[in-house]
């Protein structure tokens, strides 16, 4: 279990919505969308079910960062990488990011010793949340409350951030390029700072691990507000979509 899984849950019943898409990033309520989908293309079981939704609460919050985003960069927008997961999708891809992890080693699934595996999913675990069944312990994205996603500039292409998403290194931690010197390491620290503040300031609390990933209203997000103000964590109000 997660710190976060301790928080309890009372849905609210918002439903899932489609993202709005654009082809350019100028407009405040329609966002660009990484195409085609990655995990859809690794073969991901998505089935008939859009990977670009959230709950109608979560969208709303989302509009109101990218206009926040349009304040200080009238040009630039949000680019969404990934929002709904059903379950079996996030199963899909623990797995496959463990055997990434077991191909980049050279290692072999039948030749791991108990040390090896457990050194492997630990890895895997700081990125990734494991599936659960239990209503209680989802995971974020099964939610509609946790996206991933990043900046673009004026063109549509992606600001540069120092680290792809997904990424499992430590540059991916949000603060890893925060005391560097280097004039490179700060801008992509700069562009980390920016999407966070937008984000932040329309309610979302970004992963400790993850620059990408934001989450509004789930368990993980109800655990961050609690760090945040010790004043106790509030409900979560969005638990599992199946």
């Amino acid at each position: 279990m997660k710190p976060y899984h301790r928080i309890s849950i009372q849905d609210c019943g918002e439903p899932l919505v489609t993202i709005p898409r654009s082809g350019s990033p100028g407009e405040p309520s329609h966002f660009r969308v990484v195409q085609p989908h990655p995990y859809q293309v690794l073969g991901a079981p998505y089935g008939d079910q859009s990977p670009y939704r959230v709950r109608s609460g979560v969208l709303a919050a989302l509009t109101q960062a990218q206009a926040v985003l349009q304040q200080r960069q009238p040009h630039w927008g949000l680019q969404v990488f990934d929002a709904y997961r059903p379950l079996v999708v996030q199963k899909f891809m623990v797995e496959y990011t463990f055997q990434q992890l077991l191909r980049e080693r050279q290692l072999g699934a039948q030749e791991l010793s108990a040390e090896q595996r457990r050194e492997i999913m630990d890895l895997v675990e700081q990125f990734w949340a494991l599936p659960s069944d239990r209503p209680e312990t989802p995971p974020p994205h099964s939610t509609g409350a946790a996206i991933d996603l990043t900046l673009v500039d004026g063109s549509g292409t992606p600001v540069a951030m120092g680290s792809a998403i997904d990424e499992i290194s430590p540059r991916s931690f949000p603060d890893h390029f925060s005391h560097s010197d280097h004039p490179q390491a700060q801008q992509f620290h700069a562009h980390r700072q920016l999407l966070n503040h937008v984000m932040t300031v329309a309610g979302f609390r970004r992963h400790p691990q993850e620059w990408w990933h934001f989450s509004l209203g789930d368990q993980l997000w109800a655990w961050l507000m609690d760090q945040e103000t010790g004043k106790g964590a509030p409900l979560a109000h969005y638990g599992r979509v199946d």
